[in-house]
């Protein structure tokens, strides 16, 4: 018996300029396992766009006409937890990836990536990755630090639990952690949920970058 076709990654995009809109369509269309089943150009539409064809990413810009893509990621996320955000914009600040991690997104990339990496990106995110942009990791990395989070903290981790860290710090899904550790999903969600109290953060990339910071140092 031959398998079916992949599922087919759904994605919204939110961006304020069509001409753009029609870049990524074209761009993403070249991809068979990418789908794009809706598009916006403000955070009313999007939010409503996204609770209508119920996408499994999004791709939104940060500078909207009624709003800012912070608004429109929290609300898409309280609406539609499962679906993932990818933020895809032209500016980044210490401030901007801050609000962009504490918002929820899933990923902050900059416009400058290239068609390849940004289809990778999307498939990496819609299969449960954290992506951060090279030139984002470095401010992510130095707002943790600010913040005060540290060696102290991966100390407090128990053996299982680093094991649990390394491996979301390279990127795998929580079921491909619980491959590799001959664990359950349902006990990774529970080895995370202890990672991120005792690290004082509440999302994968802030948790991985952590664990990146002290390993260099």
């Amino acid at each position: 018996m031959t398998a079916g076709p992949a599922k087919r990654i759904k994605v919204v995009l939110v961006e304020d300029s069509e001409v753009v809109r029609m870049g990524l369509t074209a761009l993403l269309g070249t991809e068979p396992r990418l789908q794009i089943v809706g598009e916006a150009g403000s955070v009313a539409v999007g939010i409503e766009t996204c609770t209508r064809v119920r996408p499994d990413v999004v791709l939104l810009d940060l500078r909207l006409p009624d709003g800012t893509g912070f608004e429109a990621c929290r609300q898409i996320l309280k609406l539609l937890p499962d679906t993932r955000v990818l933020i895809l914009t032209s500016a980044v600040s210490d401030a901007m990836v801050d609000e962009a991690i504490r918002s929820g997104a899933h990923g902050y990339l900059l416009k400058e990536i290239d068609g390849r990496g940004l289809i990778s990106a999307i498939r990496d995110v819609a299969a449960g990755k954290s992506i951060l942009d090279p030139a984002v990791t470095a401010r992510v990395m130095q707002i943790v630090k600010s913040g005060g989070t540290g060696r102290d903290a991966l100390a407090s981790l128990s053996p299982q639990e680093r094991r649990v860290l390394a491996l979301i710090a390279e990127g795998c899904t929580n079921k491909e952690v619980g491959v590799k550790l001959g664990l359950s999903e349902k006990t990774v969600k529970n080895y995370l949920s202890t990672v991120f109290e005792k690290l004082h953060v509440s999302r994968r990339a802030e948790a991985a970058v952590i664990y990146a910071q002290e390993k260099i140092r």
